[in-house]
Parts: C-alpha cells; sequence; structure tokens
C-alpha cells in the first residue's frame, strides 16, 4: 500500500481534502523521525514502537573482492508490532 493509497481510504472515509490528508500524513511521519533523532521512544498503542538502537562496530567482508572491513558503530531505527498487529501477522493464511 502506498502513501497515495492511504490517503484514498481516509478520504473516502472522512471526505477531508485530499491535500490536507496528505499534509498530516507528513506531519505524522516528521514528528516520528525527528523524534527518533533526539533518541525518543515512539510507542503507538496496539501498532508498534519505534527506537533507535546501536549496532556496535563489527567485522564484515566485501562481496566483490573478499577483503575484510570494518562496519562502524552506528545507530538504526528498529520498529516492533505491537499486539494487535502481530494478531493480524497470525490469522494469515498461507
Amino acid at each position: 500500500m502506498t502513501k497515495a493509497e492511504i490517503v484514498e481510504e481516509i478520504y473516502d472515509k472522512l471526505g477531508l481534502t485530499k491535500k490536507d490528508i496528505a499534509r498530516v500524513i507528513d506531519l505524522f511521519f516528521e514528528i516520528v523521525k525527528e523524534g527518533l533523532k533526539r533518541g525518543e521512544h515512539i510507542e503507538l498503542r496496539g501498532f508498534g514502537t519505534f527506537e533507535v538502537r546501536t549496532r556496535e562496530e563489527r567485522s564484515a567482508r566485501n562481496p566483490k573482492t573478499g577483503e575484510s572491513v570494518v562496519v562502524p558503530k552506528r545507530n538504526v531505527p528498529y520498529f516492533r508490532p505491537g499486539k494487535d498487529l502481530k494478531a493480524i501477522s497470525k490469522n494469515r493464511v498461507k
């Protein structure tokens, strides 16, 4: 599902202008990104949590040359699905 499809679904259900809906979605993502930059833990009950985790420095291998390289320590965004979101995936038919 794309952002445009999400905007369309909200438009169908609420009747707000698509431009306003897109602005709200953009603002939401901006707030989440800014919070993560500040190291905040963002929790959306029933959906999941966003946080920043630190990956320690590690040794890796360049697949093209086979040369050993050091991947430096870095911060990465992490999403953990909430209970309600996990329940959806358990009910999927394979």
